[in-house]
């Protein structure tokens, strides 16, 4: 009999036994942590959600009825609905009827960029939530149909905010502070009562609502204050429009006012405090005196701050929580797993808890530090485009299309410069989001590996692989910087001799000498240069990836770039719809006409591009006026020669057909041919 069964027990327990590692019960589900309890508002959220859809459907009714078609079947339904009309030809729609105008600059340029914003919030809810629309369940299958509707249901519940600034009356300004007041008021107290929400922070929903509340907050306050100045315009009101007859003739008074001519040209170079004055000036937006940002560009600014906003919060509250709970969550067996690897940081235990705990910490740290310099990247792109889109939109006023778009070509409209100047709000929007994510990435693991392969090795004396490779290598690295060194020495006094204010080449046997020794040094010093180039590359893609105005790949091909492609199709569409000389020479024109003709309608015309063909008789000039508005006229032409097919009808005959400022016909003038028989018109007349 074997000896080792007399030993054995048999009431000991069976080591060999396995059966109680798996677990066959089934086990409850979890519940939500003990600090986030669940809230029911007083005013539930469905409940909102229908009531609010059902006033934004009453208002948007009501606004349309209320608003009576001017042109196009004045007699039919009483000229009733007015706001929501459909025509075929664009210069049949009064403006008072255009829901939202972006073009017109008597638009309030502030109520749009807040719906706009509003809405952006509104899309970052339906991805992010489970249920995109809150008063339907949704499920895994019918999940992304529910989605789609919510892309849907939302614009149309903020649409009747946009459109009762466009009616420019008291009971518009009325309807449009009830609703925003509506709106903001329930959010604000849903948002009070619970605060907590159990999705990826508990404060989570409230701080991604705080954009939300302030363009409601915005919203409720404008539209209470245009209520209580009766409708009228006023200059002093933030972002207010002004009259657009007005502004366009004050950009033409300032455009062709006198300016000091310079006597003396400095020659000097600036020094360094001038150079970063006029960089950082460079990047700071700065109103000039005569022109107005286009209503687009401040709604794209507006979404595109609130999008850094947005997704730099859902980067912080993703993982910076989650690196805190494992910091809180290590123990002292953490030690037993990294020997398990290889890794024996210390002998003692505690003091291997204290290293992971800091290494976690720096993780945290390296995380926060590359989403704050990624947004203050972003921030600073997007302040610097601001200054470009300026410039580029008063150089195609000029008609210099050679400095914004590298090469000439004309300005016109087509059917991808619609299609991208309707689009373009929305893809600043996403290019941000999606550059912040790769600058995200690319930032965090720089910040890494500078943190734990030279801060954390100086700190603790420990895993000094950097400088060890630089220790064995330091003749190598020294050698090169040395032959680079000799080579600018060389050239400054050796091969260059300055002759007056230029420099001459001389000792030309040296340098074909030398050209031929440090051929195999360059060749090295080549290799890292190239090195340096794809990396300076890379980051300065990453870095401007979220500006359209700039085009990031080489010229001649840029128009592949969908970014840029999209943006100067945008400026064609600004630069020829709203040409502000155009509709200021509009403007006066349209006061020569007979004054029985009501300014409002002459306003009207003029902003849906009307030919300018009087039909009733026109009033008799003093031949002063007449001399004054030719030189106005000469001189505007001259200056601007984008403008003269603008002024195609005046010199071409009868039987041209114009439209849009193109003339449809088989022999079309040149633009010398144009602006020489405008020029022998105007002489030929009394001066």
């Amino acid at each position: 009999m074997d000896s080792r069964n007399d030993s054995l027990d048999i009431d000991e327990p069976d080591f060999l036994d396995y059966s109680d590692w798996y677990i066959d019960d089934r086990l409850d589900p979890t519940t939500p942590p003990a600090d986030v309890t669940i809230c029911d508002p007083t005013i539930p959220v469905e409940l909102y959600h229908v009531c609010a859809a059902g006033v934004s459907l009453a208002v948007l009714v009501f606004l349309s009825f209320f608003v009576k078609r001017r042109r196009l079947c004045r007699t039919c339904c009483g000229g009733a609905p007015g706001l929501l009309q459909l025509s075929v030809c664009w210069h049949s729609v009064p403006s008072g009827s255009i829901p939202v105008g972006f073009l017109e600059h008597d638009y309030h340029r502030g109520i749009a960029a807040a719906v706009f914003g509003v809405l952006f919030c509104s899309l970052c809810v339906v991805v992010l939530d489970d249920n995109p629309l809150p008063f339907a369940e949704s499920s895994k299958g019918t999940k992304e149909y529910w989605k789609i509707i919510a892309l849907l249901y939302y614009p149309a519940l903020y649409y009747p905010l946009l459109v009762c600034a466009t009616v420019k009356n008291k009971l518009g300004y009325f309807l449009g502070s009830v609703l925003s007041w509506l709106h903001f008021s329930i959010l604000l107290c849903q948002k009070v009562q619970c605060p907590l929400s159990s999705k990826l922070h508990e404060y989570y929903s409230l701080l991604r609502s705080l954009p939300q509340l302030i363009c409601l907050a915005f919203l409720s306050l404008i539209y209470s204050l245009l209520l209580l100045r009766n409708g009228r315009t006023s200059q002093n009101l933030p972002l207010h429009q002004c009259p657009v007859d007005k502004y366009y003739t004050d950009y033409l008074k300032i455009l062709l006012r006198k300016r000091p001519c310079k006597n003396s040209v400095s020659t000097d170079r600036p020094s360094l405090w001038i150079r970063m004055e006029m960089l950082i000036r460079s990047y700071v937006y700065l109103p000039i005196e005569g022109f107005r940002i286009p209503t687009k560009l401040v709604v794209s600014m507006t979404v595109a701050v609130i999008s850094v906003y947005q997704f730099a919060l859902l980067l912080v509250l993703y993982l910076v929580p989650v690196l805190q709970r494992m910091r809180a969550g290590v123990q002292e067996h953490v030690s037993y797993t990294l020997e398990g690897f290889g890794i024996n940081l210390s002998e003692d235990r505690s003091e291997v808890l204290s290293i992971v705990k800091y290494y976690i910490w720096v993780v945290e740290v390296c995380y926060v530090s590359a989403v704050a310099v990624s947004c203050f990247l972003t921030l600073s792109t997007l302040m610097r485009s601001m200054v470009l889109h300026r410039d580029n939109l008063q150089a195609l006023f000029r008609g210099d299309t050679q400095k914004v778009f590298n090469r000439n070509r004309s300005v016109r409209l087509s059917r991808s410069a619609i299609v991208c100047w309707m689009s373009f709000t929305s893809y600043q929007a996403a290019f941000i989001c999606l550059g912040l994510l790769i600058q995200q990435v690319v930032f965090f693991s720089c910040f890494l590996l500078f943190a734990f392969l030279i801060v954390v090795p100086i700190l603790y004396g420990q895993n000094l692989l950097i400088f060890r490779i630089l220790e064995n290598m330091w003749p190598f690295w020294l050698t090169l910087i040395l032959v680079v060194l000799i080579q600018h020495i060389l050239a400054r006094l050796l091969f260059l001799q300055k002759d007056g204010k230029q420099f001459i080449l001389t000792n030309r046997r040296s340098l074909y000498i030398f050209t031929y020794l440090l051929f195999t040094f360059n060749v090295l010093i080549g290799v890292i240069a190239g090195v340096w180039r794809v990396v300076f590359t890379a980051l300065y893609n990453i870095v401007h990836f979220c500006r359209l105005d700039l085009g990031l790949i080489n010229r001649g091909a840029e128009f592949f770039d969908p970014g840029y492609h999209c943006y100067s199709n945008f400026l064609e569409v600004e630069a020829s719809q709203s040409h502000r000389v155009m509709k200021a020479f509009c403007f006066l024109l349209l006061e020569c006409q007979s004054s029985g003709r009501n300014c409002s309608d002459k306003s009207k015309s003029v902003e849906e591009g009307i030919r300018l063909v009087p039909d009733q008789k026109q009033t008799k000039l003093t031949k002063s006026k007449q001399v004054l508005a030719r030189w106005c006229l000469i001189y505007t032409l001259l200056n601007n020669p984008s403008l003269v097919r603008c002024r195609r009808p005046a010199v071409c005959s009868p039987t041209d057909v114009v439209t849009n400022g193109e003339m449809k016909s088989s022999s079309k003038p040149s633009t010398e041919d144009l602006v020489k028989s405008e020029l022998c018109e105007k002489i030929q007349g009394p001066v």
